[in-house]
């Protein structure tokens, strides 16, 4: 994995810090101090920070909203 997608991923889950858990949060905070000192995360590391990307930063659900753009039949 690159830098870039590093802090992507890193940037993404600030968002979400106050949500995170105990053991979460003292992983994100050690992913935040090793992508500072410009080190590359191994594949364990770079799977555990998708866990938690792919667990709190849940895309939208636009779909509901798709009644209030659709054309009236009837008009």
């Amino acid at each position: 994995m690159s830098y870039r997608e590093q802090q992507k991923l890193l940037d993404v889950l600030k968002k979400y810090e106050q949500k995170l858990t105990g053991k979460e949060l003292d992983d994100y905070k050690m992913f935040v101090k090793r992508q500072k000192d410009d080190e590359d995360f191994d594949s364990v590391s770079m799977r555990r920070l998708k866990e938690l990307y792919d667990k709190y930063n849940k895309p939208a659900d636009f779909s509901k909203y798709d009644k209030y753009f659709k054309k009236n039949e009837n008009e």
